[in-house]
C-alpha cells in the first residue's frame, strides 16, 4: 500500500530487482527517490530488455509481502516509501517480448545452424580441408627423404658416446643410432639427456628405441648431435668467480 509522499534531501534507496521472464535476473540497484516511475522504468529497460510500455512494477518488502503495484508513471518512487532491501519486481506484459519463452537463459531453445557432411565437404577454407592439406604436405615431404638420409653423419656416432645436442646445448649420452620406423625416413640419434629436457622415455609413437627416465629421452637428426668430451654439468658450478 502506498504511503504519503515524503522525501528529505537527495535520498536514495537500494532495491533488489527481479524479472518475471528471466529467472536468473537479480540485481541490486540504487534509485533516487525523486525519480518518477517512468524514469525508473527507463533505467530498468536498459538493464532488463523489457520496454517501458510493456513494463509493470511491483514492490515487495523484505519478508516477500507485496506492498503495491507501481502503476502511475508520473508519481515519484518516494511516494511508495521503499526501503533498502525491498524488492522491485519487473512484470513483462508483452507476450512477444525478447525476454519471453526462456530462450535468453536456455540455449537449448535456440535453433542451431546445421549443415550436412556433403555440403560441408563442398565448402572452401574449412578447418577439415586445412588439416587434409597439411597432412598431404607432410606426406609429400617425407616421401622425398631417402632412406639413407644423414647416414654418413652417423659414422662417428656410437651408442655410449657423450654428446651435446642443438638447439640448447643439451648434454647427454647416445642411446640409439639408426633408422626409426615411427619417424621420418633417414637416420636418427636417440639421446638420454642428463636433465629432464626431453620428450619421452625412449618410446616414440608406440615404438621403443631405448630405455631412460621419463622426459629424459629425445630423438634428433645426426647433424644436431656433436659427440666428444661433454661431461655432465655441475648445477652448482659458477661461470664467474
Amino acid at each position: 500500500m502506498a504511503s504519503k509522499f515524503q522525501i528529505q534531501g537527495d535520498e536514495s534507496v537500494l532495491l533488489r530487482v527481479t524479472h518475471s521472464n528471466i529467472k536468473s535476473f537479480s540485481a541490486d540497484i540504487r534509485f533516487s527517490l525523486r525519480l518518477t516511475l517512468e524514469a525508473v522504468k527507463e533505467k530498468l529497460w536498459k538493464k532488463s530488455g523489457t520496454s517501458v510500455e510493456s513494463m509493470s512494477l511491483q514492490l515487495y518488502d523484505v519478508t516477500g509481502a507485496k506492498l503495491a503495484d507501481l502503476s502511475n508513471n508520473s508519481v515519484q518512487l518516494g511516494f511508495y516509501s521503499p526501503q533498502d532491501g525491498y524488492r522491485l519486481h519487473i512484470v513483462d506484459l508483452d507476450p512477444s517480448s525478447v525476454t519471453s519463452g526462456g530462450w535468453l537463459e536456455d540455449t537449448s531453445l535456440v535453433e542451431k545452424y546445421k549443415i550436412s557432411d556433403e555440403a560441408y565437404d563442398k565448402l572452401d577454407g574449412t578447418f577439415k580441408k586445412f588439416k587434409e592439406k597439411m597432412a598431404h604436405q607432410r606426406t609429400n615431404a617425407q616421401s622425398k627423404v631417402p632412406d639413407n638420409y644423414m647416414e654418413d653423419l652417423c659414422a662417428n656416432i656410437k651408442v655410449g658416446d657423450r654428446c651435446q645436442v642443438e638447439p640448447g646445448e643439451r648434454r647427454g649420452t647416445v642411446k640409439f643410432v639408426g633408422k626409426a620406423a615411427s619417424l621420418s625416413p633417414g637416420f636418427w640419434v636417440g639421446i638420454q639427456y642428463d636433465e629432464p629436457v626431453g620428450k619421452h622415455d625412449g618410446m616414440v609413437k608406440g615404438q621403443r628405441y631405448f630405455e631412460c627416465p621419463t622426459l629424459c629421452g629425445g630423438m634428433a637428426r645426426p647433424d644436431k648431435v656433436q659427440v666428444g668430451d661433454f661431461p655432465e654439468r655441475d648445477p652448482f658450478e659458477e661461470d664467474e668467480i
